[in-house]
């Protein structure tokens, strides 16, 4: 008969004398109650018993002559506080094959445990140790639960995990072993949490074949290899998810689940973990391998911080390494690592290296205090670098070379003892809203293509900010270079730079150096505080300055040397002691530039001229200044003398045809402007007053020319310092790309400073039905220029009268500063006859009456449609007049002044003839 309560003793009265006995001789759900001793025999569990050490764990000791202490097969039956002692420490101890027993608070010694088959055991604070081979390992289809154990003193792996297995382990401790502390295999690898696996021979943890175990908060350390170790044994199917190196919602927490999830699918995930200590590599992931790291932190490394190779994809969260004994990350052949915050800090070797065909995306992450540079690039490697932060190398901050491509985004690079940025051999690379501070070199540039620097920062180097090499072509675009211990940029022989919209300032040698044989191309930058030259032009070099401002040099403005040739357009020097240097051979050719506050002058007669007040930031000569007097005397340019009056500007205003609308709206805007001037002198506050204008009328009305003169009225009445034109369409204004059109709206912006900005077209800034079109940028750019210069600069925004009220509507900030619209009427019959007759006269063309009258019928049949340009128009007329003239008196013999001057209605066009 079963019984419910047996009790085993190795003698005495009344109780069972073997383990077996007593339990195939006790009931289902019964209790085994084991008193202390040392039992030889193998003990099998086949159904729901109890087998418990009635006087507490450690007393009762099972040890077989051979075979397994412990063998399980079926049923629940639970097992506490027992010693369960292998016969052979490479044999099992305890056996697991099927059920789901409980093993609590037993010890296993020389021998291992097995969980194979469809077991799904709970082991709970047991202690397993001195076997050979492996300590505990799951096969089969098991699902075991392991909580708060003990694996230790292996000869071989501390935890293996293969076949179907799935387990779950729980706060258990591992170490030390001779070989891995967790071997992970077969098509799961398990659950670990809250481990610690210390003092392996090998890794502390490995990962093969199709295995994608999770570890969280786990410790791994101490260990004679790396910490973790995962390899792939197939390759990564093809239409598994792979990380972009843009992100493919534009969303970072999309994007951050989407690598998760691809690593939950095929992947080993560590999350919370602690890596420390290790023999060689914190993580080594090779053979098509994928790892999440969440949050995890590897430090004191004997080697790399994490390494990457073969087909390997790893996606790191919040994951840092710090005191590497080799490089923080290094990527090899077609690795893939992408990550987001976190650092890579005090490696020993470089911060990060990258090589192969591998392919990196850093966002938000720190590399600092780097042994060598902080991020190397070699062979074939791409990096993408969003809101990274690397500071403190001795050597580059990134250095890029072979084959590799770099591309930078809002990144800071500080304190590199060499370069900030070194691009070198065949690399390219893009930076866009990076900074860089405190650097030898700020950004060197030596490869044949041609890297970009887009609205980045370069200052407080020790040397040269931007090194251009010999024969590279580097792209400058909105970039500021401030604090130079050399020169601002410097262009190497052969080379072919292009400044767009630059600023350099405050450099230890001159602004820009220019070797021979180089060709830059610098527009719209400006070169200030320059201890020696603004720009240097070495012997036989040459290039382009286009609207460019140097100012406050201590050598000349501009240095050009022996056989040197650059073309030099509609820049401004100002502020400094000399304009123009040249050698004996030099050959510049200077045009339209201008010269303010600057004592000795040698720009070409015909080009030299001093303003009265310069553009905000460009400096200014006011009346009764020592420094502007003493410029006019050594330019020979008497100032007010050359002045124009208000008299003589309106009344060019009324001699032109037509625009009476016009003309009187002018007059209006000048007796306000007079009125204001007239209180502002007697202390009294200004009315309120736009002088921004809409300017609305078809093509070929006037606007252009009446903008002009409108610039030279409000010179004349000292509204403005100079009264220019700088006129702009959509395409002077709007970029090709992301946060290009804000440079280069400013820079057209400055060029029009103290004169008028002229807007052709302005209604192109606002396309019909195109709400995220880069027009609407350069129009909130605008918007806040206009306030911050609004005693500086009249914008007139020009267009078809139809779309203007579009371009007004398209930003709120419009409206309330164009309040005025100018009228341009199309022209009447008898003003176009006016305009050729004006035109004729200034050519010394007669016009007898018969031409006048035919004239005035031509206009009148002429139809007005799109092709219709108004006083564009009529001045085709007439030259299409002055070609048919002298076509008609080609063939005649004695040509008399009078048959030469003489236009007959002959000559006029016939009608529905192109003009």
């Amino acid at each position: 008969m079963s019984q419910k309560w047996v009790r085993v003793a190795q003698r005495g009265w009344g109780v069972q004398h073997t383990i077996g006995a007593a339990v195939r001789g006790a009931a289902d759900g019964a209790t085994v109650s084991v008193m202390p001793g040392e039992y030889q025999e193998s003990v099998l569990l086949e159904r729901d018993v109890s087998l418990v050490a009635e006087k507490g764990p450690g007393t009762v000791r099972i040890t077989p002559a051979r075979g397994p202490a412990l063998t399980v097969s079926a049923g629940s039956p639970s097992v506490r506080g027992l010693v369960l002692a292998g016969a052979d420490p490479a044999e099992p101890a305890v056996v697991l094959s099927g059920g789901a027993p409980v093993l609590d608070g037993c010890e296993v010694v020389g021998g291992r445990v097995d969980v194979t088959g469809r077991a799904a055991p709970t082991l709970r604070d047991c202690r397993v140790h001195r076997a050979a081979g492996a300590g505990l390992r799951l096969a089969g289809d098991s699902r075991a639960v392991v909580e708060d154990c003990t694996v230790a003193d292996v000869d071989g792996v501390g935890v293996q995990v293969t076949e179907g297995a799935a387990p779950v382990v729980r706060g258990t401790a591992v170490g030390p072993s001779t070989a891995e502390g967790l071997e992970l295999g077969g098509t799961h690898g398990g659950t670990f949490e809250r481990c610690e696996v210390t003092g392996s021979g090998g890794a502390a943890v490995r990962v093969v074949g199709a295995a994608a175990p999770r570890l969280r908060s786990c410790r791994l350390h101490g260990n004679r290899a790396a910490g973790v170790h995962v390899s792939a044994a197939t390759p990564v199917p093809p239409d598994a998810p792979a990380p972009s190196a843009e992100g493919a919602s534009g969303s970072a927490a999309a994007d951050r689940d989407a690598a998760d999830s691809a690593a939950d699918a095929s992947g080993t995930v560590l999350h919370d973990c602690e890596i420390s200590g290790t023999g060689t590599a914190g993580l080594l992931a090779d053979e098509d391998a994928r790892v999440l790291l969440r949050d995890c932190r590897i430090s004191r490394t004997g080697g790399a911080g994490i390494i990457a190779v073969d087909r390997s994809h790893l996606r790191l969260h919040a994951t840092t390494t710090a005191d590497t004994g080799d490089t923080g990350l290094a990527l090899g052949g077609d690795a893939v690592v992408r990550a987001d915050g976190g650092g890579f800090l005090r490696a020993a070797g470089n911060g990060v290296y990258a090589a192969g065909d591998s392919e990196l995306t850093l966002t938000g992450c720190e590399v600092a205090d780097a042994g060598y540079s902080g991020i190397h690039l070699g062979e074939g490697a791409g990096a993408v670098l969003t809101g990274c932060r690397l500071h403190d190398t001795p050597e580059h901050g990134i250095r890029a070379t072979g084959n590799s491509l770099l591309r930078a985004h809002d990144t800071g690079i500080e304190r590199a003892g060499m370069a900030g940025v070194s691009v070198e051999e065949r690399a390219d690379a893009a930076l866009r809203g990076c900074t860089v501070r405190g650097t030898g070199t700020g950004v060197r540039l030596h490869t044949p293509h041609r890297p970009l620097l887009d609205d980045c920062e370069i200052a407080d180097t020790e040397g040269t900010g931007v090194e251009i090499g010999a024969g590279t072509g580097a792209l400058l675009h909105g970039t500021r270079i401030h604090r130079t211990g050399g020169s601002g940029l410097l262009a190497a022989a052969d080379s072919t730079p292009a400044l767009d919209g630059c600023e350099i300032a405050d450099t230890q040698g001159s602004g820009i150096v220019i070797r021979a044989g180089a060709r830059p191309v610098v527009r719209n930058t400006s070169v200030a505080r320059t201890a020696k030259n603004g720009v240097y032009q070495d012997d036989g070099s040459h290039g382009v300055l286009e609207d460019c401002a140097l100012s406050a040099t201590g050598f000349p403005a501009l240095y050009v040397g022996r056989a040197a040739d650059p073309a030099v357009r509609r820049c401004l020097f100002h502020d400094t002691a000399e304009d123009v240097a040249a050698a004996d051979g030099a050959a510049p050719v200077i045009e339209e530039c201008r010269a303010d506050r600057v004592k000795v002058s040698t720009l070409p007669a015909s080009e030299r001229r001093v303003l009265p007040a310069g553009p905000a930031g460009i400096g200014r000569a006011l009346p009764g200044d020592a420094a502007a007097e003493d410029v006019r005397k050594d330019t020979g340019d008497t100032g007010d003398a050359a002045e124009e009056s208000l008299e003589t500007l309106l009344a060019e205003l009324h001699r032109l045809v037509g625009l009476e609308r016009v003309k009187r709206d002018v007059g209006t805007m000048v007796n306000l402007m007079q009125l204001v001037r007239r209180r502002q002198e007697l202390g009294l506050p200004p009315p309120p007053t736009s002088r921004h204008l809409v300017f609305a009328g078809n093509p070929g009305t006037g606007k252009t020319t009446v903008a002009r003169l409108y610039g030279r009225i409000l010179h004349a009445l000292g509204m403005l310092s100079s009264g220019h034109l700088v006129e702009a369409d959509r395409g002077d204004l709007v970029g090709e790309y992301v946060g290009h059109t804000a440079p280069k709206t400013t820079a057209v912006f400055r060029r029009a400073l103290g004169g008028v900005l002229f807007i052709d077209e302005a209604y192109a800034l606002v396309p019909r039905g195109q709400g995220g079109d880069f027009g609407q940028e350069a129009i909130s750019t605008l918007v806040k220029l206009m306030e911050d210069h609004r005693d500086e600069i009249v914008v007139i925004a020009a267009g078809y009268p139809g779309d203007m009220q579009r371009f007004v509507d398209g930003n709120p900030g419009l409206a309330s500063r164009f309040t005025r619209t100018l009228t341009f009427d199309d022209y009447l019959g008898a003003e176009l006859v006016d305009i050729v007759a004006h035109q004729a006269e200034q050519h010394r063309y007669d016009l007898p009456e018969e031409t006048v009258a035919a004239l005035a019928g031509y206009f009148t049949a002429l139809p007005r449609d799109e092709g219709f340009g108004n006083g564009r128009t009529a001045r085709q007329v007439f030259q299409r007049m002055t070609e048919r003239h002298a076509q008609r008196v080609s063939g005649v013999a004695d040509l008399t002044a009078e048959d030469l001057s003489l236009v007959l209605p002959e000559d006029l066009p016939e009608l529905g003839t192109p003009v």
